[in-house]
């Protein structure tokens, strides 16, 4: 298996990402989305999954790597999500996995102790595709705030609630 390097772009105006575009270097797949335009995938238009159920759901994740002054909750958290998903996954780039979320490739992502170049054009992706982004609280400050869970709506609440739970 390669190791995955993405390149991530977003592009803001009046402090609203308007353009996101993440480059998979090594598959090179093109991410892309505009405002109001939808998202695709090397000029394919692409759309979140449709799993209904976090049971159901293939998930991923990051491992913190300088900050573990959550590690313990993470860790209980990913305990229980290996329990009761299909599984998670860790790849290496938020971005990547962000543009995985908007293309149905995985369900959800979440992660904490992320800066705004590592998920601002992935999040912006996610959602032009019809997912659902917000920090570990369920509001707006994922970009800037240090954590994000993303999904498709069906299964959004349900990972919020219980990611709530353990941070």
């Amino acid at each position: 298996s390669v190791p995955l390097f993405a390149i991530s772009v977003a592009l803001t105006k009046n402090d609203k990402t308007i353009l996101g575009i993440v480059y998979e270097v090594n598959l090179d797949e093109c991410f892309y989305a505009f405002e109001g335009g939808g998202a695709f995938l090397n000029s394919k238009k692409i759309s979140v999954s449709k799993v209904e159920k976090l049971k159901d759901s293939l998930l991923a994740t990051g491992f913190p790597n300088v900050n573990y002054s959550r590690l313990e909750n993470y860790m209980k958290h990913l305990e229980f999500l290996f329990g009761n998903t299909h599984g998670v996954r860790r790849l290496g780039s938020a971005a990547t996995d962000l543009a995985y979320v908007a293309c149905g490739r995985y369900d959800g992502f979440y992660e904490y102790d992320l800066s705004p170049w590592d998920v601002a054009a992935g999040a912006f992706i996610a959602e032009q595709a019809g997912g659902k982004v917000s920090d570990f609280k369920g509001g707006d400050n994922f970009i800037f705030g240090k954590e994000i869970i993303a999904s498709n709506n069906l299964i959004f609440r349900e990972f919020l609630e219980i990611t709530k739970k353990y941070f």
